[in-house]
């Protein structure tokens, strides 16, 4: 079936594109019930129901074990002209405590 598209009107291409949807909806219920029929005959050659492979974990597909979560890291230099400006010795410097560096100060002295 085909239609020249150029020549309907935009009611008619609503309408078109309505009963598409619909089609499509019906055509993946119906595609879904035979994928059920056919996992449900292939469960059943080996003696199972697709609930109980459903309930069972085989173990190489048990969940992956959860990552630990990192605690934060502590700050070991605070900047003396704002104590709530601190660093933990990893990473990029801050400009505070390049600048106090730069200035003659001992890192010693900026540790916490």
């Amino acid at each position: 079936m085909k239609f020249d598209l150029k020549s309907l009107t935009r009611k008619e291409l609503e309408k078109l594109a309505a009963d598409v949807k619909k089609a499509l909806l019906t055509a993946k219920a119906r595609d879904r019930r035979e994928a059920m029929k056919a996992a449900e005959k292939a469960a059943a050659e080996f003696g199972f129901s697709l609930n109980d492979l459903a309930k069972d974990k085989a173990p190489s597909v048990a969940a992956k074990p959860k990552k630990k979560k990192s605690k934060p890291a502590v700050a070991r230099f605070a900047n003396p002209e704002d104590p709530a400006q601190t660093w933990t010795g990893k990473g990029r410097q801050p400009f505070w405590f390049k600048n106090a560096v730069e200035a003659g100060t001992s890192p010693d002295d900026l540790a916490i």
